[in-house]
């Protein structure tokens, strides 16, 4: 009888912090040790984290590597499948290694090397051919590393080389649907083979990305029998006896605004914990966004590591001072006004000799908008300076998209928490933050919203409404979709050929802008590049 304890370890590794990655990997090898397991399984490149992205350009990185990978062998409990970056005879791999005894008994090199989405391994590895299939505690366990159980071939040449098994190191990002998609590709590869598979993955945040965890197991008939829960650290074992993999624990699945909020407060925390800032700074304006990224903050950072600050100009609505004092004081978050229209009449005065030689300006314009916007974005660089704590900035994926932002402004800061974030689901994400407790009042929900640039403003005034303008986006920049095939949805051709044309104009602004959090399947980020400058005319 055959019989096999598995523990994953859905850890939370920081890249290019291989000393401390190693202590954490030698420390749940411990605990897997004393909770019965045969074996740890970890995630993919989990020594080094993932991406390490050009760091796999560095000789010295994988010499480094090298060296904590036999250190470490040297010091586990039990046997571990360790995912790390490896370099030999002139190429470099995507590996994973079965650490026991002391060294290493069996490796295995990636083969399937991702080329898409945010992934651009092709840059950095060579791929793998091999099958790798080890024997522990008397069962055949074959290796694969994320991308392999994507795709036809290295899964199947493991059951073919006599693998009972799968053990599957993953770094698998998040976005929205993604652990059914996992599933649906899992599943795939068992019809193919009929081989169950214990499925490993990263857990934390890494600049743009977040990785879930929400590590699974499936047996031969891809029935799921372990679920972990997702965006928190977990070690836990899987059962394999006599063919089969016993039932365990499965953790419920959580709404889509849970996840994505649990993304977005893990993608805080992350970034500002593993950047060492020691708290954040944003502007609140009454609105629906800051009032969004504010609550985020605070849930992931503790409200004494969060300052807001309210920088009214002549144009600010009572009621979003009322309302931004009020959210405040329910999250108990140190708060600041500073009123700006000193600041503004003193840019008027200093710009009126030159302006006057321009020629006849128009009572208002865009310059006196994006003043305002500059002159809030100054204070807070300042403020940043002065406490080292990041400036958050709160925009969204349709202002982004279209460039309803000011370079300078609203968009000066470190981290852009809800960046990839629609409109519309902004809406969706605060009523689910306020189903936990009620921390953003009601009127910045239901009242229009408006940047409160000028007298009588709303977003509406020159943005089509947001159902119409987030579905356009998401034809256009998630689906690939040309302005007459959103046009053929049914959206007014106005509509289409105004916002595809803002969305091309801005890409300058785009490129300029703090890094944010990815949650949907392409974001403006890694997996968004289009050409400033570009005559493409988008009719076919």
């Amino acid at each position: 009888m055959s019989r096999l304890r598995i523990a994953i370890a859905q850890f939370n590794a920081t890249v290019g912090d291989l000393a401390g990655n190693a202590a954490r990997i030698l420390d749940l090898a411990q605990r897997a040790r004393d909770a019965g397991a045969q074996v740890l399984l970890t995630p993919e490149l989990a020594l080094c984290g993932y991406p390490p992205e050009d760091l796999l350009m560095r000789p010295d990185f994988y010499r480094a590597c090298a060296a904590q990978v036999a250190d470490l062998a040297r010091k586990l409990p039990l046997p571990v499948v360790l995912g790390y970056p490896e370099e030999a005879q002139g190429k470099r791999y995507n590996a994973a290694a079965l650490l026991d005894g002391g060294a290493i008994r069996a490796s295995y090199r990636k083969h399937r090397l991702p080329n898409y989405e945010v992934f651009d391994e092709e840059r950095y590895f060579a791929p793998g051919s091999q099958p790798c299939v080890v024997e522990i505690a008397g069962v055949r366990c074959g290796l694969a590393i994320c991308a392999d159980v994507w795709e036809y071939g290295a899964t199947e040449a493991a059951a073919m080389a006599g693998a009972e098994l799968m053990l599957t190191l993953n770094a698998s990002p998040f976005h929205m649907n993604k652990q059914a998609r996992r599933y649906e590709v899992l599943r795939d590869r068992i019809a193919a083979t009929g081989k169950p598979v214990v499925y490993a993955n990263l857990v934390g945040g890494q600049d743009e990305l977040v990785f879930d965890g929400a590590s699974f197991a499936l047996d031969g008939q891809g029935r799921l029998t372990h679920q972990f829960p997702a965006f928190v650290e977990h070690l836990a074992c899987v059962d394999y006896a006599d063919g089969h993999l016993l039932p365990g624990e499965i953790a419920e699945a959580a709404e889509r605004e849970a996840e994505v909020y649990a993304a977005l407060k893990l993608g805080v925390a992350d970034y500002l914990g593993k950047n060492g800032f020691p708290g954040a700074i944003l502007g609140l304006s009454g609105g629906i966004d800051s009032a969004l990224t504010l609550a985020i903050a605070v849930d992931a950072l503790g409200a004494d590591k969060v300052r807001c600050v309210m920088m009214p100009s002549p144009w600010t609505a009572q009621m979003s001072l009322d309302d931004s004092r009020e959210m405040v004081r329910r999250l108990g978050v140190q708060y600041d006004e500073i009123p700006i229209a000193t600041a503004m009449e003193q840019f008027a005065v200093s710009l009126a000799p030159t302006f006057s030689t321009l020629g006849p300006k128009p009572e208002w314009d865009t310059t006196d908008e994006n003043l305002q916007a500059r002159i809030r974005g100054m204070l807070l660089m300042a403020l940043s300076n002065r406490t080292g704590r990041i400036v958050l900035t709160t925009g969204n994926k349709s202002e982004m998209a279209v460039g309803y932002a000011t370079l300078y402004g609203d968009m000066a800061g470190g981290f852009a928490v809800i960046k990839d974030v629609f409109k519309t689901f902004v809406y969706r994400l605060a009523e689910y933050r306020n189903s936990l407790s009620d921390v953003i009042p009601r009127n910045i929900i239901t009242r229009a919203p408006s940047a409160e640039l000028k007298p009588g403003q709303t977003d509406q005034d020159s943005l089509p409404p947001y159902e119409v303008l987030d579905a356009i986006i998401e034809g256009y920049m998630e689906r690939d979709q040309s302005p007459r095939e959103i046009i053929a949805r049914g959206y007014p051709e106005a509509d289409v050929r105004k916002v595809v044309g803002m969305l091309k104009r801005n890409e300058y602004k785009r490129r300029q802008a703090p890094v944010g959090i990815r949650v949907t399947q392409r974001g403006f980020g890694k997996d968004w590049r289009y050409p400033i400058t570009s005559r493409y005319p988008d009719e076919y």
